[in-house]
């Protein structure tokens, strides 16, 4: 809306004040209400022209006026003396990403359940949230309950290795169906870097969704969404409760309220880690840390399978968190978890294997600690090249003093995988393992078919399952770290600095994928 004169905008102001129906105390209170400073008499004096008003005191008018114009819900407006911005349009994208964050204010989390459909129509379609599952199996439909409690409940499943959903959620990026089966788009939800579901996209009347200026909006608008589940479930369980396809243990919720995201990245670096059963953990756990230029992994093993191995496993966490946060480095780290779990758990003979690291993401420098666990493995170009032991030392919790740190230097492009003994030594009917050579013929193989960290996690922990035909004998965790290549500082004309989640959410051209 442009700036009025003061001419333009006194007839204007005589014109809206008429149509409104005010009468001139009313208008004379509305006005002094918002800070109006002249009196009754000047006010009628300058709607019959017969005075001037100050700039200031004239737009109070106007806005006294137009407040009435408001309620009475009619286009015709007062301008002002100064340039205002257009207000929020009732379509398109900005309508659907503030339509979203205005009703989440203050809200319940199940509350954008409500809101999505609103959004979705202010960009001319039709949008259904499918969350994944904790295991990473299953897309589940989430809609508000029939029942009317405010609530919302999950519908019927759709699997991520059987559907164009899943290959959404897999690959991170929009995928149409065939034209000729119902016509819809699936829109992968992303927090940061963070796989959390699809959006499920049916066209309105009027729009094609191979208009890729709407493909972009429904990606911002299912960015917003990720970001929006994961701020509710720091304060609600609504989200939580749909993505839990069976109970979970009491050492199980203890140890997922204290790992971080299952994946998160920088421009520098993706990491992603996932557990089997997630439902029923142990005493497995992980954590992380990343900034610019350093990323900090830790990867712990209790021993036993009770609530006591999911304790002594968050108090080594806790204890390697709470000294890195106070800027200790690795021995130091290693010291404080030897403290807690000799202090702590030393009368149940229960000790903790794990692997500390760090790595410095401007040189390559990789320094880290094993104790007692299997060595992290180092994947160069495609290959297994090396297997990280060190010179070792004995678990936390046997207060070893003297302890050396392992170096390593690291190329861009490197990925480094921590994992637990569940992973290798899961058996099968025959008893037969899964084995180390088996873990680095499936890294290899899902680094040629150019899966990124998640989802090559996503697919070594389902094979470590189907191994043991579904029946696990021990916790399986990993945590699978990539280091990426620095853009180049000269790209060519009209090409683009790769995407900061490029290795996370686009997988490299390939042949044949590993099924």
């Amino acid at each position: 809306m442009r700036a009025a004169t003061a001419d333009e905008q006194r007839h204007a102001l005589d014109i809206a004040y008429r149509r409104a129906h005010l009468s001139l105390d009313d208008l004379w209170l509305a006005y002094f209400t918002l800070g109006g400073e002249a009196g009754p008499m000047e006010v009628e004096a300058y709607l019959h022209g017969l005075m001037p008003l100050p700039r200031g005191q004239r737009d109070m008018l106007a806005h006294a006026v137009n407040e009435r114009l408001d309620d009475l819900t009619t286009r015709l407006r007062v301008p002002y003396t100064r340039t205002l911005r257009d207000p929020t349009p009732i379509t398109g994208p900005l309508a659907a990403l503030a339509g979203l964050l205005d009703g989440t204010l203050q809200a319940a989390p199940e509350e954008l359940v409500r809101l999505l459909p609103l959004a979705a129509d202010a960009l001319g379609v039709r949008a259904v949230l499918h969350v994944i599952d904790y295991a990473q199996r299953q897309l589940v439909p989430v809609h508000l309950d029939p029942a009317g409690r405010g609530r919302i409940v999950g519908g019927e499943p759709l699997g991520v290795d059987s559907t164009l959903a899943g290959q959404a959620f897999q690959r991170g990026r929009a995928i149409s169906s065939p034209a000729d089966d119902r016509h819809r788009m699936w829109v992968p939800v992303i927090d940061g870097v963070e796989r959390l579901g699809v959006l499920e996209i049916t066209p309105g009347d009027d729009e094609d969704l191979d208009d890729p200026q709407l493909r972009r909006d429904c990606l911002w608008v299912a960015n917003l969404v990720g970001h929006l589940i994961s701020a509710g479930g720091a304060y609600g369980d609504a989200f939580d409760a749909v993505r839990r396809t069976k109970p979970r243990s009491a050492s199980g919720e203890l140890i997922w309220n204290l790992i971080p995201p299952l994946t998160a990245g920088t421009d520098r670096f993706v990491i992603a880690g996932q557990f089997e059963p997630c439902d029923d953990v142990g005493g497995d756990a992980f954590d992380y840390a990343l900034s610019q230029e350093t990323a900090r992994l830790a990867i712990f093993d209790a021993t036993g399978h009770s609530l006591a191995s999911g304790l002594a496993a968050a108090a080594a966490l806790a204890a390697s968190r709470n000294s890195r946060r106070s800027g200790a480095g690795l021995v130091e780290q290693a010291s404080a978890i030897d403290d807690v779990i000799a202090t702590h758990f030393a009368d149940r003979m229960m000790y903790v294997s794990g692997i500390l690291a760090e790595i410095d993401l401007t040189t390559g420098r990789l320094r880290f600690i094993v104790a007692g666990h299997p060595a992290p493995l180092l994947l160069r170009d495609g290959k297994v090249v090396k297997s990280l032991a060190g010179d070792g030392r004995g678990m936390f919790g046997l207060q070893m003093r003297a302890m050396s740190v392992g170096e390593e230097t690291l190329e861009p492009g490197d990925r480094l995988l921590l994992y637990t003994d569940g992973i290798t030594e899961a058996r099968d009917r025959d008893g037969q393992f899964f084995g180390s050579d088996r873990l680095e013929n499936f890294l290899q193989r899902a680094d040629a078919a150019g899966y990124p960290p998640p989802e090559t996690v996503r697919r070594l922990t389902r094979a470590v399952m189907e191994h043991q035909h579904g029946r696990l004998q021990d916790d399986a965790t990993v945590l699978l770290a990539s280091w990426l290549p620095t853009p180049s500082e000269h790209p060519a004309p009209g090409t683009r600095h790769p995407s900061p989640s490029a290795d996370l959410t686009t997988p490299r051209p390939t042949s044949t994928p590993e099924s």
